[in-house]
């Protein structure tokens, strides 16, 4: 039998939901068009874009997950550097050397999942 008081591993389907509505708002914040959001998550399709926001998924795969979660980092370690000026941020030209004068959101959504990685390597290393 198992232990009642054991906390519930979550799957991906468990966390689909509450990850693309997390993902929408920061998108929302940010200011993203479609295109930028679907490079963020690594889509090609328009339409399942669509689909994703309109809650017509039940599972997202393994590496859209890792995408959002390295996007939710980032939103939240912007939010305690730049409580005023997070949002903002993200697209203002960056003199840092991983982004050579390019913005946080060009890298980002270079569509490799390792340039989200790197971006937030950057601002958890900002953070201290």
């Amino acid at each position: 039998m198992p232990n009642p008081t054991a906390a519930k591993v979550l799957d991906r389907k468990d966390l689909t939901g509450p990850a693309l509505r997390t993902f929408f708002r920061i998108a929302e914040a940010w200011g993203l068009q479609e295109q930028e959001q679907m490079r963020l998550l690594g889509l090609e399709s328009r339409s399942t874009l669509q689909s994703w926001k309109r809650g017509g998924v039940s599972t997202i795969p393994k590496d859209a997950l890792e995408r959002i979660s390295y996007v939710m980092g980032i939103y939240k370690g912007l939010h305690i550097l730049l409580p005023k000026t997070a949002d903002q941020w993200v697209r203002k030209p960056n003199a840092a050397k991983i982004f050579g004068g390019r913005s946080a959101l060009e890298r980002m959504a270079s569509g490799n999942v390792a340039d989200l990685y790197v971006v937030r390597q950057y601002v958890d290393a900002q953070r201290g």
